[in-house]
Protein backbone atom coordinates (compact mmCIF):
# COMPACT_ATOMS: atom_id res chain seq x y z
CA UNK A 1 0.00 0.00 0.00
CA UNK A 2 1.39 3.42 -0.99
CA UNK A 3 2.35 5.63 1.94
CA UNK A 4 0.45 8.87 2.38
CA UNK A 5 2.22 12.17 1.86
CA UNK A 6 3.33 13.61 5.22
CA UNK A 7 2.10 17.11 4.36
CA UNK A 8 -1.32 15.78 3.35
CA UNK A 9 -1.54 13.76 6.58
CA UNK A 10 -1.08 16.91 8.66
CA UNK A 11 -3.18 19.04 6.33
CA UNK A 12 -0.47 21.66 5.68
CA UNK A 13 1.19 23.03 2.57
CA UNK A 14 4.73 22.07 1.65
CA UNK A 15 5.95 25.57 2.50
CA UNK A 16 4.33 25.58 5.97
CA UNK A 17 6.54 26.88 8.77
CA UNK A 18 7.43 25.00 11.96
CA UNK A 19 4.64 26.61 14.00
CA UNK A 20 1.98 25.68 11.45
CA UNK A 21 3.22 22.09 11.37
CA UNK A 22 3.26 21.89 15.17
CA UNK A 23 -0.24 23.34 15.44
CA UNK A 24 -1.60 20.94 12.83
CA UNK A 25 0.00 17.95 14.57
CA UNK A 26 -1.44 18.88 17.96
CA UNK A 27 -4.92 19.12 16.46
CA UNK A 28 -4.63 15.75 14.69
CA UNK A 29 -3.01 14.04 17.70
CA UNK A 30 -5.81 15.11 20.01
CA UNK A 31 -8.47 14.02 17.48
CA UNK A 32 -7.06 10.54 16.79
CA UNK A 33 -5.39 9.71 20.13
CA UNK A 34 -6.13 6.06 21.12
CA UNK A 35 -7.39 7.18 24.55
CA UNK A 36 -10.16 9.15 22.83
CA UNK A 37 -10.93 6.40 20.31
CA UNK A 38 -10.83 3.12 22.27
CA UNK A 39 -11.08 0.08 20.02
CA UNK A 40 -10.93 2.18 16.83
CA UNK A 41 -8.07 0.61 14.89
CA UNK A 42 -8.45 3.09 12.01
CA UNK A 43 -8.04 6.06 14.38
CA UNK A 44 -5.05 4.38 16.02
CA UNK A 45 -3.38 3.85 12.64
CA UNK A 46 -4.05 7.47 11.66
CA UNK A 47 -2.53 8.61 14.96
CA UNK A 48 0.63 6.61 14.24
CA UNK A 49 0.87 8.06 10.74
CA UNK A 50 0.48 11.69 11.81
CA UNK A 51 3.01 11.14 14.61
CA UNK A 52 5.46 9.75 12.07
CA UNK A 53 4.84 12.69 9.76
CA UNK A 54 5.44 15.19 12.58
CA UNK A 55 8.65 13.47 13.73
CA UNK A 56 10.05 13.98 10.23
CA UNK A 57 8.70 17.43 9.32
CA UNK A 58 9.60 19.09 12.63
CA UNK A 59 13.31 18.30 12.10
CA UNK A 60 14.91 20.55 9.43
CA UNK A 61 17.38 17.85 8.29
CA UNK A 62 14.78 15.10 8.09
CA UNK A 63 12.33 17.42 6.36
CA UNK A 64 14.94 18.38 3.77
CA UNK A 65 15.65 14.71 3.08
CA UNK A 66 11.92 13.96 2.79
CA UNK A 67 11.35 16.90 0.43
CA UNK A 68 14.12 15.61 -1.79
CA UNK A 69 13.69 11.83 -1.68
CA UNK A 70 10.20 11.29 -0.24
CA UNK A 71 9.55 8.17 1.83
CA UNK A 72 12.63 6.49 0.34
CA UNK A 73 14.81 8.68 2.57
CA UNK A 74 13.61 6.77 5.65
CA UNK A 75 13.55 3.17 4.50
CA UNK A 76 15.67 0.74 6.56
CA UNK A 77 15.55 2.92 9.65
CA UNK A 78 12.59 5.28 9.56
CA UNK A 79 11.94 7.96 12.12
CA UNK A 80 8.25 7.36 12.82
CA UNK A 81 6.21 5.40 15.32
CA UNK A 82 6.60 1.68 15.59
CA UNK A 83 3.60 -0.60 15.69
CA UNK A 84 1.87 -1.16 18.98
CA UNK A 85 0.17 0.71 21.80
CA UNK A 86 0.90 4.37 21.21
CA UNK A 87 4.68 4.33 21.19
CA UNK A 88 7.35 4.12 18.57
CA UNK A 89 10.94 4.60 17.57
CA UNK A 90 12.34 7.99 18.50
CA UNK A 91 15.52 7.77 16.46
CA UNK A 92 16.51 5.90 13.33
CA UNK A 93 17.01 8.69 10.80
CA UNK A 94 18.12 7.23 7.50
CA UNK A 95 21.86 7.64 6.98
CA UNK A 96 22.45 9.18 3.51
CA UNK A 97 25.69 7.22 3.22
CA UNK A 98 23.80 3.88 3.28
CA UNK A 99 23.37 3.93 -0.49
CA UNK A 100 27.14 4.22 -0.90
CA UNK A 101 27.72 1.38 1.54
CA UNK A 102 25.50 -0.83 -0.57
CA UNK A 103 27.39 0.09 -3.74
CA UNK A 104 30.86 -0.32 -2.23
CA UNK A 105 30.10 -3.36 -0.11
CA UNK A 106 29.52 -1.73 3.30
CA UNK A 107 27.94 -3.66 6.17
CA UNK A 108 24.20 -4.26 6.17
CA UNK A 109 21.71 -4.19 9.01
CA UNK A 110 24.17 -5.25 11.70
CA UNK A 111 26.94 -2.74 11.12
CA UNK A 112 28.20 0.35 9.38
CA UNK A 113 31.40 -0.75 7.68
CA UNK A 114 32.65 0.25 4.25
CA UNK A 115 34.72 2.79 2.40
CA UNK A 116 32.95 5.80 3.92
CA UNK A 117 33.72 4.57 7.43
CA UNK A 118 37.40 4.45 6.48
CA UNK A 119 37.41 7.98 5.05
CA UNK A 120 35.16 9.71 7.57
CA UNK A 121 36.26 8.22 10.87
CA UNK A 122 33.82 5.32 11.16
CA UNK A 123 34.70 1.73 11.82
CA UNK A 124 37.19 1.19 14.60
CA UNK A 125 38.38 -1.73 16.59
CA UNK A 126 36.72 -4.93 17.63
CA UNK A 127 34.22 -5.68 20.33
CA UNK A 128 30.46 -5.41 20.39
CA UNK A 129 28.92 -3.37 17.55
CA UNK A 130 27.17 -0.15 18.53
CA UNK A 131 24.10 -1.36 16.60
CA UNK A 132 23.32 -3.98 19.26
CA UNK A 133 21.94 -1.16 21.44
CA UNK A 134 18.18 -1.36 21.76
CA UNK A 135 15.94 1.09 19.95
CA UNK A 136 14.55 4.21 21.60
CA UNK A 137 10.77 4.19 22.04
CA UNK A 138 8.07 6.85 22.06
CA UNK A 139 4.99 6.95 24.28
CA UNK A 140 2.29 9.62 23.88
CA UNK A 141 0.76 10.52 27.25
CA UNK A 142 -2.33 12.67 27.73
CA UNK A 143 -2.60 14.52 31.06
CA UNK A 144 -5.03 17.03 32.55
CA UNK A 145 -4.29 20.74 32.92
CA UNK A 146 -4.30 20.32 36.72
CA UNK A 147 -1.59 17.66 36.41
CA UNK A 148 0.40 19.97 34.16
CA UNK A 149 0.13 22.82 36.68
CA UNK A 150 0.80 20.84 39.86
CA UNK A 151 2.89 17.93 38.53
CA UNK A 152 1.97 14.28 39.01
CA UNK A 153 3.14 10.69 39.25
CA UNK A 154 1.86 8.48 36.42
CA UNK A 155 2.10 4.75 35.73
CA UNK A 156 2.35 3.83 32.06
CA UNK A 157 2.13 0.44 30.39
CA UNK A 158 3.66 -0.46 27.03
CA UNK A 159 5.08 -3.42 25.09
CA UNK A 160 8.80 -3.62 24.46
CA UNK A 161 11.74 -6.02 24.27
CA UNK A 162 13.23 -6.85 27.68
CA UNK A 163 16.24 -8.93 28.66
CA UNK A 164 15.49 -12.65 28.47
CA UNK A 165 15.26 -14.03 32.01
CA UNK A 166 16.42 -17.49 30.89
CA UNK A 167 19.76 -16.58 29.37
CA UNK A 168 20.07 -13.13 31.02
CA UNK A 169 20.64 -11.48 27.67
CA UNK A 170 23.52 -13.66 26.51
CA UNK A 171 21.46 -15.54 23.93
CA UNK A 172 22.99 -18.90 24.92
CA UNK A 173 21.04 -21.79 26.42
CA UNK A 174 21.87 -22.13 30.15
CA UNK A 175 24.77 -24.54 30.61
CA UNK A 176 26.33 -23.51 27.31
CA UNK A 177 28.49 -20.54 26.49
CA UNK A 178 29.43 -18.22 23.71
CA UNK A 179 32.60 -18.81 21.74
CA UNK A 180 34.93 -16.61 19.77
CA UNK A 181 33.68 -15.90 16.28
CA UNK A 182 35.68 -18.04 13.82
CA UNK A 183 35.31 -15.48 11.02
CA UNK A 184 36.71 -12.36 12.69
CA UNK A 185 38.66 -13.99 15.54
CA UNK A 186 36.75 -11.96 18.12
CA UNK A 187 37.42 -8.52 16.68
CA UNK A 188 33.90 -8.04 15.38
CA UNK A 189 35.20 -6.73 12.04
CA UNK A 190 36.69 -8.17 8.87
CA UNK A 191 38.97 -6.60 6.26
CA UNK A 192 38.28 -6.88 2.56
CA UNK A 193 40.26 -5.69 -0.46
CA UNK A 194 38.50 -3.80 -3.29
CA UNK A 195 41.09 -2.87 -5.89
CA UNK A 196 43.49 -0.48 -4.19
CA UNK A 197 41.04 0.11 -1.31
CA UNK A 198 41.27 -1.84 1.93
CA UNK A 199 38.11 -1.67 3.97
CA UNK A 200 36.93 -2.74 7.42
CA UNK A 201 33.42 -4.07 7.71
CA UNK A 202 31.20 -5.49 10.42
CA UNK A 203 31.66 -9.23 10.64
CA UNK A 204 28.72 -10.91 8.84
CA UNK A 205 28.88 -13.98 11.10
CA UNK A 206 28.67 -12.41 14.56
CA UNK A 207 27.20 -9.05 13.62
CA UNK A 208 30.09 -7.24 15.28
CA UNK A 209 29.84 -8.86 18.71
CA UNK A 210 33.03 -10.92 18.31
CA UNK A 211 31.36 -14.10 19.55
CA UNK A 212 28.73 -16.63 18.48
CA UNK A 213 26.29 -18.83 20.37
CA UNK A 214 26.94 -22.59 20.43
CA UNK A 215 23.33 -23.41 21.38
CA UNK A 216 20.73 -20.61 21.14
CA UNK A 217 18.50 -19.99 24.15
CA UNK A 218 15.23 -21.90 23.80
CA UNK A 219 13.19 -18.94 25.05
CA UNK A 220 14.57 -16.05 23.02
CA UNK A 221 16.09 -17.98 20.10
CA UNK A 222 19.53 -16.55 20.75
CA UNK A 223 18.48 -12.89 20.55
CA UNK A 224 18.91 -12.32 24.27
CA UNK A 225 15.60 -10.50 24.63
CA UNK A 226 11.87 -11.23 24.55
CA UNK A 227 8.74 -9.15 23.96
CA UNK A 228 6.87 -8.26 27.12
CA UNK A 229 4.43 -5.77 28.61
CA UNK A 230 6.22 -3.35 30.92
CA UNK A 231 5.00 -0.92 33.57
CA UNK A 232 6.97 2.04 34.88
CA UNK A 233 6.24 5.08 37.02
CA UNK A 234 7.21 8.50 35.76
CA UNK A 235 7.20 11.92 37.39
CA UNK A 236 5.45 14.73 35.54
CA UNK A 237 7.14 18.02 36.54
CA UNK A 238 4.95 21.02 37.39
CA UNK A 239 4.73 23.46 34.49
CA UNK A 240 5.03 20.97 31.63
CA UNK A 241 3.11 21.68 28.42
CA UNK A 242 1.99 19.93 25.23
CA UNK A 243 4.89 18.84 23.05
CA UNK A 244 7.42 18.43 25.86
CA UNK A 245 9.36 15.16 25.95
CA UNK A 246 10.41 13.31 29.09
CA UNK A 247 13.31 10.88 28.77
CA UNK A 248 13.35 7.67 30.79
CA UNK A 249 16.86 6.29 30.42
CA UNK A 250 17.16 2.57 29.78
CA UNK A 251 13.43 1.94 29.47
CA UNK A 252 13.46 1.55 25.70
CA UNK A 253 14.09 -1.76 23.94
CA UNK A 254 16.70 -4.08 25.39
CA UNK A 255 19.72 -4.54 23.14
CA UNK A 256 20.40 -7.71 21.18
CA UNK A 257 22.55 -10.31 23.00
CA UNK A 258 23.22 -8.17 26.05
CA UNK A 259 23.53 -4.82 24.27
CA UNK A 260 22.59 -1.70 26.22
CA UNK A 261 18.95 -0.70 26.34
CA UNK A 262 17.52 2.26 24.47
CA UNK A 263 15.59 5.07 26.10
CA UNK A 264 11.88 5.78 26.38
CA UNK A 265 10.64 9.23 25.34
CA UNK A 266 7.28 10.28 26.79
CA UNK A 267 5.59 12.95 24.68
CA UNK A 268 3.13 15.08 26.66
CA UNK A 269 -0.34 16.14 25.46
CA UNK A 270 -2.33 18.41 27.82
CA UNK A 271 -6.12 18.09 27.54
CA UNK A 272 -8.25 21.19 27.12
CA UNK A 273 -9.91 22.46 30.31
CA UNK A 274 -13.57 23.48 30.54
CA UNK A 275 -12.85 26.69 32.46
CA UNK A 276 -9.17 27.60 32.13
CA UNK A 277 -6.97 28.39 29.16
CA UNK A 278 -3.21 28.44 29.38
CA UNK A 279 -1.25 31.32 27.90
CA UNK A 280 2.43 30.70 28.53
CA UNK A 281 2.78 30.62 32.32
CA UNK A 282 -0.52 32.48 32.88
CA UNK A 283 -3.98 30.97 33.34
CA UNK A 284 -7.03 32.72 31.92
CA UNK A 285 -10.72 32.28 32.74
CA UNK A 286 -14.01 34.13 32.50
CA UNK A 287 -16.33 34.51 35.51
CA UNK A 288 -19.96 35.72 35.32
CA UNK A 289 -21.10 38.28 37.94
CA UNK A 290 -24.46 39.96 38.67
CA UNK A 291 -24.90 43.50 37.36
CA UNK A 292 -25.79 44.62 40.90
CA UNK A 293 -22.42 43.38 42.17
CA UNK A 294 -20.66 45.20 39.34
CA UNK A 295 -22.45 48.40 40.32
CA UNK A 296 -22.17 48.11 44.12
CA UNK A 297 -18.89 46.18 44.44
CA UNK A 298 -18.11 43.28 46.74
CA UNK A 299 -16.06 40.11 47.13
CA UNK A 300 -16.62 36.87 45.23
CA UNK A 301 -15.07 33.42 45.09
CA UNK A 302 -13.37 32.43 41.83
CA UNK A 303 -11.97 29.04 40.72
CA UNK A 304 -8.22 28.46 40.85
CA UNK A 305 -5.97 25.48 40.16
CA UNK A 306 -3.30 26.35 42.71
CA UNK A 307 -5.14 25.96 46.04
CA UNK A 308 -6.34 22.85 47.84
CA UNK A 309 -9.92 24.15 47.96
CA UNK A 310 -9.91 25.13 44.28
CA UNK A 311 -11.17 28.62 45.21
CA UNK A 312 -9.78 32.09 45.86
CA UNK A 313 -11.33 35.43 46.90
CA UNK A 314 -11.50 38.30 44.42
CA UNK A 315 -12.53 41.87 45.29
CA UNK A 316 -14.81 43.55 42.74
CA UNK A 317 -14.69 47.37 42.94
CA UNK A 318 -17.94 49.35 42.65
CA UNK A 319 -18.61 50.42 39.08
CA UNK A 320 -16.78 47.50 37.46
CA UNK A 321 -17.44 47.38 33.71
CA UNK A 322 -18.15 44.32 31.60
CA UNK A 323 -14.95 42.71 30.29
CA UNK A 324 -12.72 44.07 33.09
CA UNK A 325 -9.78 41.74 33.71
CA UNK A 326 -8.38 41.16 37.18
CA UNK A 327 -5.04 39.56 38.07
CA UNK A 328 -4.23 37.10 40.85
CA UNK A 329 -0.45 37.13 41.07
CA UNK A 330 1.35 33.82 41.46
CA UNK A 331 -1.79 31.78 40.77
CA UNK A 332 -0.66 30.67 37.31
CA UNK A 333 1.61 27.89 36.05
CA UNK A 334 5.10 27.33 37.54
CA UNK A 335 7.79 27.96 34.96
CA UNK A 336 9.38 24.63 34.06
CA UNK A 337 12.90 26.06 34.35
CA UNK A 338 12.79 28.82 36.98
CA UNK A 339 9.89 27.51 39.08
CA UNK A 340 8.45 31.06 39.25
CA UNK A 341 4.67 30.91 38.80
CA UNK A 342 2.74 33.05 36.36
CA UNK A 343 -0.54 34.82 37.15
CA UNK A 344 -4.22 34.00 36.90
CA UNK A 345 -6.20 36.45 34.75
CA UNK A 346 -9.95 36.70 35.43
CA UNK A 347 -12.25 38.46 32.98
CA UNK A 348 -15.68 39.31 34.39
CA UNK A 349 -18.83 39.06 32.30
CA UNK A 350 -21.76 41.02 33.69
CA UNK A 351 -25.02 39.09 33.58
CA UNK A 352 -28.23 40.98 32.93
CA UNK A 353 -31.42 39.33 34.27
CA UNK A 354 -33.62 37.97 31.50
CA UNK A 355 -36.83 38.02 33.55
CA UNK A 356 -38.03 40.54 36.16
CA UNK A 357 -40.96 40.49 38.54
CA UNK A 358 -43.32 43.46 38.51
CA UNK A 359 -41.78 44.75 41.74
CA UNK A 360 -38.25 44.39 40.40
CA UNK A 361 -39.19 46.17 37.18
CA UNK A 362 -40.81 49.10 39.04
CA UNK A 363 -37.73 49.55 41.22
CA UNK A 364 -35.38 49.30 38.27
CA UNK A 365 -37.39 51.88 36.32
CA UNK A 366 -37.25 54.21 39.33
CA UNK A 367 -33.47 53.66 39.44
CA UNK A 368 -33.22 54.47 35.73
CA UNK A 369 -35.16 57.71 36.23
CA UNK A 370 -32.97 58.67 39.19
CA UNK A 371 -29.84 58.09 37.07
CA UNK A 372 -31.25 59.93 34.05
CA UNK A 373 -31.05 56.73 31.99
CA UNK A 374 -34.68 57.00 30.88
CA UNK A 375 -33.99 60.23 28.99
CA UNK A 376 -30.47 59.40 27.77
CA UNK A 377 -30.06 55.57 27.50
CA UNK A 378 -26.78 56.05 25.61
CA UNK A 379 -23.79 57.89 27.12
CA UNK A 380 -23.59 61.51 25.98
CA UNK A 381 -19.85 61.19 25.45
CA UNK A 382 -20.47 58.46 22.86
CA UNK A 383 -22.64 60.74 20.73
CA UNK A 384 -20.06 63.48 21.02
CA UNK A 385 -17.54 61.07 19.42
CA UNK A 386 -20.02 60.19 16.66
CA UNK A 387 -20.60 63.88 15.93
CA UNK A 388 -16.86 64.52 15.63
CA UNK A 389 -16.49 61.63 13.20
CA UNK A 390 -19.20 62.79 10.79
CA UNK A 391 -18.62 66.52 11.02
Amino acid sequence: MAKKDFYELLGVSRDADANAIKKAYRKMAVKYHPDKNPGDTEAEETFKQVSQAYEVLKDPDKRAAYDRYGHAAFENGGGGPRSGGGFGGAGGFHDPFDIFREVFGGGGGGGAGGIFEEFFGGGGGGGRSRDTRGSDLRYDLEISLIEAVKGAEKEITYHTHVVCDRCHGEGAEPGTSRKTCPTCGGSGRVISQRGFFQMQQTCPTCGGTGSVVEKPCSKCGGEGRVSKQKKINIRIPAGIDTGFKLRSTGNGEAGVQGGSAGDLYIVIHVKEHEIFQRRGDDLYCEVPIKFTLAALGGTIEVPTLTSESGRANLKIPAGTQNGTTFRLRGRGVPNLHSGHAGDQLIKVKIEVPKKLTAEQRDKLESFAVACGDADEPVEKSFWEKVTRIFD
